[in-house]
């Protein structure tokens, strides 16, 4: 079990969990690794390997990149490069690298509640997301965000499953109450971010709800 998606102070302003509350939750919580994605910031891998080993956890540094379209997990670059806000220029990145990138909580900016005249229909919406260039980039798309709501990650399952991607979860944390949540479940043992690019890249995996135990 590994949290694909965590914020911490200060790197991610928006974020009240420092690198060790996180580390060491996720470890109490039972997971195997956690991932580290800041919001346009990047972790050196050595910083990330001395946190794991502080409190005996996987830590994997990846990033959270904002394009025009939404957020991007991003495994496998090392630092911002200016035309980062476009998903294909990102694709370009990473598919130089080796990396691999996933489509974060895609129900933003996406989907709308409600049933006022204004609402599109749910499968008008559906169909409008798929054009989401993020998807395009993608390797699998964030279907369980530990800020969304149940409504809004069943948006994100059902854009998933019509897409025919692999799904994964991820608690998005940016406080203690937020850790471990959800995470993915992976078929292969993880040891190192070149792991994770690889299992990302051959979808396998799956999300777990952590509240209750179900998948």
């Amino acid at each position: 079990l590994i949290d694909l998606h965590n914020h911490t102070a200060p790197q991610s302003w928006d974020s009240l969990l420092t690198p060790d509350e996180l580390a060491s939750g996720a470890r109490e919580a039972g997971l195997a690794g956690i991932c580290l994605t800041e919001h346009d910031q990047f972790w050196d891998h050595q910083d990330a390997r001395d946190l794991g080993s502080r409190h005996g956890i996987l830590v994997i540094p990846g990033v959270e990149i904002t394009t025009e379209g939404g957020h991007l997990l991003v495994f496998g670059l090392e630092s911002y490069v200016f035309g980062m806000h476009r998903a294909d220029f990102v694709k370009t990145e990473v598919d130089r690298v080796g990396g691999a990138i996933l489509a974060a909580h895609p129900y933003r900016r996406n989907f709308h509640e409600g049933d006022g005249p204004w609402v599109p229909p749910y499968e008008e919406q559906i169909m409008r997301a798929q054009q989401n260039p993020l998807l395009l980039v993608a390797d699998g798309i964030e279907t369980l965000n530990g800020r969304g709501s149940d409504q809004q990650n069943r948006f994100s399952a059902d854009l998933c499953r019509d897409r025919g991607m692999p799904a994964t979860g991820a608690s998005d944390t940016h406080a203690i109450k937020d850790i471990a949540t959800y995470a993915t479940e992976f078929e292969r043992p993880i040891a190192d971010l070149q792991d994770l690019i690889t299992e990302l890249k051959a979808g396998r995996y799956q999300p777990v709800d952590l509240r209750n135990g179900s998948g």
